[in-house]
């Protein structure tokens, strides 16, 4: 929902996808058309050279993220997640004294 509505706002959407597998292994199938739409019209789309998508693979991914960009605008709860997760990149950012703003609509909730 977030980059959708990046790219309804005429913002640009920046994908870095942590393996080649991950559309396979990790895109539910019903979700696979709205992937495939938000890939297509990524304006660039970086692939980390993992064969399978896990918590390596996931920390390269938010390292190589950080790289191309000034602020972090983070979709999250709050809560303690896995290692390689939006927690873990946010913590980084912080370390490296990257501007970090957290969104979480008051009432949000986990499907």
């Amino acid at each position: 929902m977030f980059a959708e509505a990046v790219l309804d706002a005429g913002g640009q959407l920046e994908v870095v996808l942590p393996s080649r597998n991950y559309r396979e292994r990790k895109v539910k199938p019903d979700h696979v058309e709205l992937f495939d739409d938000l890939l297509a019209r990524a304006t660039s789309v970086r692939v980390m050279d993992f064969e399978d998508t896990g918590r390596e693979a996931y920390e390269a991914a938010n390292e190589a993220m950080l790289t191309s960009c000034d602020r972090l605008v983070a979709v999250r709860d709050g809560g303690v997640g896995e290692k390689g997760g939006t927690g873990t990149v946010v913590e980084l950012a912080r370390v490296q004294n990257m501007p970090v703003d957290i969104v979480w609509p008051e009432g949000a909730g986990r499907a």
